[in-house]
């Protein structure tokens, strides 16, 4: 199957959006369009990067129709393999980096997706829709219960917590991407995979839908505080860190009314994927309607060919390079003012990508990754 470069495209703004937030300026250090760029990264690059993740997994999985006989359970074990390698990269380096890291939770959003990659994208939709509705108020009622007394216990007998990686609890309901309110991402990229993206009808459907989930995503939380003045003490809370919750999930069920970044409320969900959407379908008719942008834009689609060397790259490169950013995680130093890391970084993967595919066909972490599926040819 020939590459489908828009999603490429933006698989690539997905990692630049992830550097602005990592390596970037903290929220409290910028103003202007400086902070506006921060604030549309801020939670909607990586909700972009997890819906990709399900639209790769139908890549593999049979695209407009799922494999069936031996090439379905091929594609089920290559799926399920790099899942393990996933969990296991992303809890390694979640040891180093701290639980920014995303890899281990894509490892576990990989297995629970893979009863669902036979699916056709009008029930994908359906199930996707039906946990952004349920799962956040789910998501709000467990952590009201997980008292200190009752997240010891459970992370007594936690292995990965033993270790100093992100705990299966992070993985599931606390972490800064966790399973319960974040699977919606992945099976709404596994839908938009189902479809035909170069079809213009679908195309001018899903231009109504992106837009359309933005406007109801953001702005009925906006609507709700002119209504409500509760719900302006929970969205002008101060938040605790850059990244994260925003919110006291046991305090008020006014945060529920909230779409703010890594909220995982069911309007962050669905604002966040209406910016997902719409980011993918712009990149997916401009490099189909556009083809000197195509060409122009080459150096950036490789880094988009390769965004799990990127992704991964910037970690360890960011320890040695950005100041402020050490072994206890690369978020942001709190004197960090300066936009020179970032541009620097983008600049960096853009050369190396282009360097890079000019002599191979995959980035270096997906030629591994793709090593460590090979043994499924011998599945039967």
């Amino acid at each position: 199957m020939g590459r489908l470069v828009g999603v490429d495209l933006a698989r690539a703004l997905a990692v630049f959006g992830m550097f602005v937030i990592h390596i970037g300026p903290s929220a409290t250090a910028v103003d202007g369009i400086g902070g506006w760029v921060r604030s549309l990264a801020e939670g909607r690059s990586s909700a972009l990067f997890a819906t990709l993740a399900g639209f790769s997994l139908i890549l593999i999985a049979g695209r407009r129709e799922a494999k069936t006989g031996l090439a379905g359970r091929q594609a089920k074990a290559r799926i399920a393999i790099r899942a393990v390698v996933l969990l296991a990269l992303g809890t390694v380096m979640a040891m180093v980096y701290g639980g920014v890291v995303i890899l281990a939770f894509y490892g576990v959003y990989f297995l629970l997706a893979l009863p669902l990659v036979r699916l056709q994208a009008r029930t994908l939709a359906i199930v996707a829709a039906a946990l952004a509705l349920v799962m956040p108020q789910l998501a709000f009622g467990i952590r009201a219960l997980l008292t200190e007394p009752v997240t010891a216990a459970l992370k007594a007998y936690d292995p990965l917590d033993r270790i100093g990686a992100v705990s299966v609890l992070d993985l599931f309901v606390t972490g800064f991407y966790p399973v319960i309110t974040w699977m919606p991402f992945v099976i709404a990229g596994m839908a938009l995979a189902r479809l035909d993206l170069t079809a213009r009808t679908i195309q001018r459907r899903l231009a109504m839908v992106g837009p359309a989930l933005i406007a109801l995503g953001y702005g009925t939380p906006w609507l709700a505080s002119l209504l409500f003045p509760g719900l302006w003490a929970a969205m002008e809370a101060p938040a605790g860190r850059d990244m994260g919750p925003k919110f006291d999930p046991a305090g008020s069920p006014w945060t529920l009314l909230t779409a703010g970044p890594h909220t995982g409320t069911t309007f962050d969900i669905v604002g966040s994927l209406g910016v997902a959407i719409t980011v993918i379908l712009a990149a997916t008719v401009a490099m189909d309607r556009l083809p000197r942008l195509r060409r122009l834009a080459g150096p950036i689609i490789a880094v988009g060919t390769m965004s799990l060397t990127a992704y991964v790259g910037h970690f360890v490169a960011s320890s040695f390079f950005v100041p402020g950013q050490g072994a206890d995680a690369p978020a942001e130093a709190a004197n960090q003012t300066s936009w020179t890391p970032v541009l620097l970084f983008i600049l960096g993967a853009i050369l190396f990508a282009t360097i890079w595919s000019r002599f191979f066909r995959r980035g270096p972490l997906e030629h591994l990754l793709n090593a460590a599926t090979k043994p499924v040819r011998h599945l039967r």
